[in-house]
């Protein structure tokens, strides 16, 4: 039963807690409230005057601030609190369990005694929200749970578009502990508009025990709201231990032109290099940009079923224009529901970086008053919007929204893709022999790193599924289970490796913006066998007068025989080269599946012997006809 005072929680919110009749959401509430003391607790429900209630607080109390079109808001992060804080997210590990060298740890019991001190007093003279949420379409078999306790209106409002509000679906667990829960305070605030104070006791912990996640004095949404990635490492434990899989995934449906179908695709790419706007490519159904689960949902067809866990995109914004991303840049420059974070606005409007609008000289930005030149205490020029600045929109508010995101049964797959930042190795579109050498495009993909997470840029890093950063489990039990999942399948997806980042030596990209489209037409087509493919060593790649003719149905542009040798070629230096560097990644990892070795040695052998035929490092698709 709840015991917070009445001073904190009035008779109204008593009741909405009690018509939940769940002891355990109930404990933990309790718990937080006396660990963090808020002055007031307000419970949130699904109805429209609570939800309304929660944007106009964050007005209220300037996390967010009104921009010219209607609906648009803008909210700014501290200048330390840009991205994603890796080293400062850790997963609580109990004494003598094991834990894989790609998951930063720290012992649960010290974890828990640093961080819990760190929420102390937290939340003192703050209002503390506590609602509810669906991971998932609601009454489904994808639906997980979600508690969210947090002093934050930002996280909530954010929240209340990126997910479906769960208040009345939590009254079905029937007073049952199976839901995720999630902690959260931005601390301390100074300035205006508010930001975090206390930004070197920021803390994101994660305890898989509890199924919960503890994080505090930070706003970035990717550290704050817990529903996003912090629930991703939540499901990727659950499903690891449960067959099933919890990715980093959009999912798409592809509509061939002249085609009376749609075949859905799900893609895992690290963040900034080209997920939201492969998800969004016109002529395309999104049903989600970011999370999805997957399981083997239909004995009777066969295939694996994925749903978006989300209802929202909380997207990148660097780059989105009206040329490339029309659909995306139309949504954005409308009246609708949004919000933008760390962006410049000028008299009301916002401006990003590659909006390809002429650059302001002046205005509101992440470091307060900005002007063009002004930098940073440490010398550096500040630009005049983060690199890492996104949006927050509903997925509803796009035209091309695939009717299938409710879909209690999910969606087929057909084909996954696995994309990267990569600038001298990989082809633009590569199909895996089969299921295993498709969980090994996964488990190699490498990409170089952006400003997406805190650190150095540029640094080429291998990122297993676009998942690593998410990573909560073994990397051998991770990939053991993709492995057993595809084979428990009648009709596994096929599997692709994507890269949209291939340069020439003198550094210009050989793919343009808008070819990504006509790679992932020719995957669609393949798993219909369209199209005919040359075997290499590593995979399947198209044939040139496939691509010729797809150029010119969907781009109208002439795709020429010298494009296809530069992007296609099969580089057989840089590939061995990458064959050394996943296996120095993979050898620190214990118990690594002996399948995932057998391939990676194939490849060795045979780009070895491929090279020792043609007598060079880089053979042509032509000589491999």
């Amino acid at each position: 039963m709840i015991d917070i005072s009445s001073d904190v929680l009035d008779q109204e919110n008593l009741d909405k807690l009690v018509a939940l009749n769940n002891d355990h959401a109930l404990t933990i509430i309790n718990k937080f409230v006396s660990i963090c003391k808020p002055s007031k607790v307000t419970v949130i429900t699904d109805s429209k005057e609570d939800l309304d209630y929660v944007k106009n607080k964050s007005i209220e109390l300037k996390e967010e601030i009104p921009l010219k079109l209607k609906g648009h808001t803008i909210h700014f992060d501290s200048i330390y609190d840009l991205a994603r804080d890796v080293s400062s997210t850790k997963v609580l590990v109990p004494k003598g369990e094991y834990a894989s060298p790609w998951v930063n740890t720290i012992d649960r019991d010290e974890g828990l005694k640093e961080i819990l001190s760190y929420m102390d007093g937290c939340m003192e003279g703050k209002e503390c929200l506590v609602q509810f949420f669906c991971l998932g379409p609601k009454d489904s078999k994808f639906t997980i749970y979600a508690l969210q306790i947090t002093d934050s209106f930002y996280v909530v409002h954010s929240e209340n578009i990126l997910y479906r509000q769960g208040y009345e679906a939590f009254k079905n667990l029937n007073g049952s502990a199976d839901f995720f829960r999630f902690i959260h305070s931005a601390g301390e605030l100074t300035g205006d508009p508010p930001v975090t104070k206390n930004i070197s006791k920021r803390r994101i912990y994660i305890d898989l025990k509890e199924s919960c996640v503890l994080s505090c004095h930070n706003q970035y949404a990717g550290n704050s709201v817990g529903l996003k990635k912090l629930a991703l490492r939540l499901a990727i434990y659950r499903s690891n231990n449960e067959d099933w899989l919890a990715e980093h995934y959009f999912i798409m449906g592809i509509h061939p032109v002249n085609k009376n179908r749609v075949s859905y695709f799900c893609g895992g790419y690290p963040s900034a290099t080209g997920k939201t706007s492969t998800a969004m490519i016109p002529g395309q159904t999104i049903v989600g940009d970011d999370i999805a689960y997957v399981r083997s949902y239909n004995e009777i067809d066969g295939y694996a079923h994925a749903a978006n866990i989300e209802q929202g995109i909380f997207g990148i914004i660097q780059d989105v224009n009206q040329k490339d991303d029309p659909v995306i840049f139309d949504a954005l420059t409308t009246p609708r529901e949004t919000i933008f974070s760390n962006v410049l606005i000028v008299n009301g409007t916002p401006y990003w970086l590659g909006d390809k609008r002429p650059a302001p000289q002046k205005g509101i930005n992440f470091s307060g008053e900005w002007y063009q030149g002004k930098k940073d205490e440490k010398g550096e020029e500040i630009k005049y919007a983060h690199p890492n600045a996104r949006y927050t929109i509903n997925l509803r508010e796009l035209k091309n929204l695939d009717p299938t995101l409710d879909e209690i049964d999910g969606v087929p797959v057909r084909g996954i893709f696995y994309g990267g930042r990569d600038s001298d190795t990989m082809v633009p579109v590569l199909e895996s022999l089969n299921w295993d050498e498709g969980v090994f495009f996964g488990a190699i993909l490498e990409s170089e790193t952006t400003t997406a997470t805190i650190g150095q840029t540029g640094v080429r890093k291998p990122n297993p599924m676009a998942n690593l950063d998410f990573m909560v489990v073994p990397l051998n039990k991770y990939i053991a289970n993709h492995r057993k999942f595809g084979n428990s399948l009648k009709n596994p997806p096929k599997v692709y490796a994507m890269n949209y980042f291939l340069k020439n030596p003198e550094g210009k990209y050989l793919n343009g913006m808008l070819d990504k489209k006509i790679w992932i037409m020719w995957a669609e087509g393949r798993t219909y066998s369209e199209y005919k493919a040359i075997k290499t060593p590593i995979g399947h790649i198209p044939l040139y007068k496939d691509l010729k003719a797809l150029f010119k149905q969907y781009l109208n542009k002439d795709y020429t025989e010298k494009e296809y040798v530069e992007q296609f070629s099969i580089r057989t230096k840089h590939l061995l080269d990458k064959m050394d560097r996943i296996e120095q990644f993979y050898k620190k990892e214990q118990e690594t599946p002996e399948f995932f070795w057998k391939i990676l040695n194939r490849w060795r052998v045979e780009l070895k012997k491929l090279k020792e035929k043609h007598g060079k490092e880089i053979i042509t698709p032509l000589e491999l006809v």
